[in-house]
């Protein structure tokens, strides 16, 4: 079902179900598709970038509107007489992105909106692993987030049931990672964040007259919290960084 947060940019809420949109793998197709149509194999997705595509899946964008949405950036982008530069950011394909949205939204069926469920791309044993070392990493980053540490790990132990309802489990996991973002926030220095809000202005400025007030907040929103997590070492939770 497409989040209450995809109001946000504009599109209308319906029925379809994000695993039925490759959840598991949505960061690598979305990152191998831009390489694809910018035609540089090599070129590597910027922090910022990252916490767009993280923006897009947090809101339910169908995986087909992002690489839709790419595609028409560029074709857009190579229809133009004059270029002078080349496309850098998958910031430029955001207003494409959200127009594909829209489009996929509108004109779904009701046989396309009905609930599926995607396999997961790895073993009960490598899920079990990665919980373990999460809950090791949280206990190593200090006695503040023992707590999670404790929550992750009874996953863990019991992986054998949660692994035949993944969903349910993945709403398990986004809950103790927002406990675990409000702990790493209210720890943080005013310094801190103001360096940090200093980087994104300087990766965000030239893309913010292409994005909405709230596409904009949403941006900044995940940038600042992947910026924090990163920093403090403390891992993602989500199943969605099984990647």
């Amino acid at each position: 079902m497409l989040s209450s947060r995809f109001r946000g940019f504009g599109v209308v809420d319906n029925e379809q179900n994000s695993w039925a949109f490759n959840y598991f793998n949505y960061f690598t197709e979305v990152e191998e598709h831009f390489q694809r149509a910018r035609g540089t194999g090599l070129f590597l997705l910027s922090p910022l970038d990252w916490a767009l595509v993280e923006s897009w899946k947090n809101a339910g964008v169908p995986l087909e509107a992002v690489l839709r949405g790419i595609d028409e950036a560029f074709a857009r982008w190579r229809s133009r007489k004059s270029k002078t530069r080349m496309i850098n950011s998958l910031a430029y394909c955001a207003q494409e992105v959200l127009s594909q949205a829209h489009a996929m939204a509108s004109s779904s069926t009701p046989e396309q909106r009905k609930t599926t469920r995607t396999a997961a791309p790895f073993e009960l044993d490598e899920l079990r692993t990665w919980l373990f070392n999460n809950a090791g990493t949280l206990r190593a980053a200090g006695t503040h987030y023992e707590e999670i540490a404790a929550a992750v790990e009874r996953l863990a132990n019991e992986v054998e049931v949660h692994f035949q309802d993944l969903e349910e489990m993945e709403r398990r996991l986004t809950a103790l990672e927002d406990k675990m973002v409000a702990i790493a926030r209210s720890r943080q220095s005013e310094e801190e964040l103001v360096e940090a809000r200093r980087e994104l202005d300087r990766q965000l400025g030239p893309y913010r007259g292409k994005m909405t007030a709230d596409q904009l907040a949403m941006l900044e929103k995940q940038f600042l919290q992947r910026r924090l997590l990163e920093t403090l070492g403390l891992p993602r939770l989500s199943l969605f960084y099984m990647r």
